[in-house]
């Protein structure tokens, strides 16, 4: 009767090779890792800046009287919502509305999807100062409640 020859792995191979995925694997978490953290912080980034690009256009309305002057006003907005709800165009004899986010974007790194995007953010009032900042009657400026730092050191509240 002829043997065959049967080839195959080893346990030691097959143990070897379990090694070497499992140091590739432990190496390639934490950039995946660093890779998210780098994202949210891009989409961070991004979000204040449209937010407070329309809390400047809404600004800018206020002081050229396309937006009904008040009393005692700063002229920015009474809401985040009232950038996306928009207002009474002053100038419009038609009484259109003057609109300045399409949408409010979320604080990237607030994880429960059930609170509204508002929320995610701190505000800041045009009477507070920057080094404590606290809500008000308006919305001067926003900030992420995101507590720690970015990978650049700054906390994420200083955004």
């Amino acid at each position: 009767m002829a043997r065959r020859s049967v080839r195959g792995f080893t346990l030691i191979e097959l143990i070897i090779t379990v090694a070497i995925v499992g140091i590739l694997a432990a190496g390639a978490m934490p950039l995946a890792q660093l890779a998210t953290q780098r994202a949210k912080e891009s989409e961070l980034r991004t979000g204040l800046r449209q937010i407070r690009n329309a809390i400047d256009a809404y600004k800018a309305a206020y002081d050229t009287g396309r937006i009904e002057r008040k009393l005692g006003a700063s002229g920015y907005p009474p809401s985040l919502g009232a950038l996306v709800d928009g207002v009474a165009d002053a100038s419009d004899p038609e009484g259109r509305r003057l609109y300045f986010l399409r949408r409010l974007p979320r604080d990237p790194f607030h994880a429960d999807a059930t609170v509204p995007a508002a929320q995610t953010w701190g505000r800041r009032s045009y009477a507070s100062p920057p080094e404590a900042p606290r809500e008000g009657v308006d919305v001067f400026d926003v900030y992420s409640l995101t507590p720690g730092s970015g990978l650049n050191g700054v906390p994420y509240r200083d955004w």
